[in-house]
Order: C-alpha cells, then structure tokens, then sequence
C-alpha cells in the first residue's frame, strides 16, 4: 500500500484517516479509559470494510498495542450502504489530514528470496525496503509505504496471533499498517509496524503493534 496524496474525507477508496464509513447506527467505538478512540484506516477487503480505531487521548497510558486491549478496535463491515459517521466533540478522534492509498502488487525476484545463509527473508521487509530504490540508493522511499494487504505478518511470533473472542480461532493476518508518511498524516504506533487480523466468519477484527 503507497501513499496516493489527499483523498477525500469520506472515500470509499483505501485510505488512512478522514471519517469513518459504517452501517447505519454504529456507535463510535470508546476505549476502556471513557474516550473516543481514534479513526485510523479505512481498507476495502474482497468480503468488506476493514475499520481500524486506536485510542490516542493519552498516549501510553491506554495499550492499543495490545491485541486484547479495549484501546483498539476493528470492524468489519459489508460494502454496501456504509454511511460517514457522526464524529464525537471531545477526544482525539481524527487524524489531521487524509491520505489516498493504491495498492501495488510486488514480485519477489528469484535471487532475493534467500540470503547468502540461505535464509529467507521477511516478504514485506523485503518489499517495503526495494521500494522506488535506484542503484546509488541505500533505503529508497520507503515513507511512502504505508502496509500491506494480505500475506503473512513481518517477523510477527506465533504466540502473538490473536484469538477470536466469539469462536476461539485463532484469527486471520489481514494488513500491516505503518504509522505515514508525515506528521500531518500519521498515526503515533510509537515507531512500530500494526498488525490488523481478522476473523471472517465471525466478522471480529483485531490489532496490535510489534
């Protein structure tokens, strides 16, 4: 997923921030700390919407790192008839400015797939790291990246995939989320990589960092 520029506050199209689109009657979702969380990404899905909310009213008080953590939240709605939301007065809720995303499948070349070791490496770190990088350059553009779709999670311990609290499954990777590209954009993951899962039958969403 790479930064696109602005994008309207209410797109359907994939972007982090502006306002949330939702089935009629969603409530805004609350951290376990009495404030609004804060709307992160929106991510249109083969089967839906992912919708990601983290708590950002006192940073590091609230764990919306932690999977199990009232602090985050993620929905998955349908496609269809998906409303923009009444925004809450007070709290944190939204990110200053909305960032348009295209997506941009990447090949792994052959002779990348292992190093001198034999060791494979990580696929997003791989292609997050060759992203735009011409030959002089050491990192290329990698601030442009803003995830993934689908895959597997980067360096992500099996111990830490989340378990679906309806049915016990242990859940599905769906996206990695970086925090953006600016600090108009961005949202504070305190440097680190999000991680969203998702549990399709029982249409439950989840999340943490790493």
């Amino acid at each position: 997923m790479i930064y696109d520029g602005s994008a309207p506050a209410d797109s359907d199209a994939p972007r982090t921030g502006g306002v949330p689109l939702a089935p009629a009657g969603f409530a805004w979702p609350l951290c376990g700390c009495g404030g609004p969380l804060q709307f992160f990404a929106h991510l249109p899905v083969e089967d839906g919407v992912l919708s990601v909310f983290l708590c950002q009213n006192d940073p590091g008080a609230c764990e919306f790192w932690n999977a199990s953590s009232s602090a985050n939240r993620v929905y998955l709605f349908p496609r269809e008839e998906l409303l923009p939301i009444a925004v809450p007065e007070a709290g944190v809720t939204l990110l200053p400015a909305t960032s348009a995303i295209r997506t941009h499948v990447v090949t792994i070349d052959p002779k990348d797939a292992c190093d001198e070791e034999g060791i494979e490496p990580d696929a997003y770190d791989l292609a997050r790291s060759g992203w735009k990088r011409e030959p002089e350059e050491r990192f290329g553009k990698q601030r442009e990246v803003l995830g993934s779709l689908g895959g597997s999670p980067s360096y992500l311990e099996d111990d830490r995939l989340p378990v679906c609290p309806s049915c016990t499954g242990t859940m599905e990777f769906a996206a990695h989320l970086e925090e953006g590209i600016s600090r108009e954009t961005a949202m504070n993951l305190g440097g680190q990589l999000g991680y969203v899962f998702v549990c399709r039958p029982c249409r439950e969403g989840s999340f943490l960092t790493d």
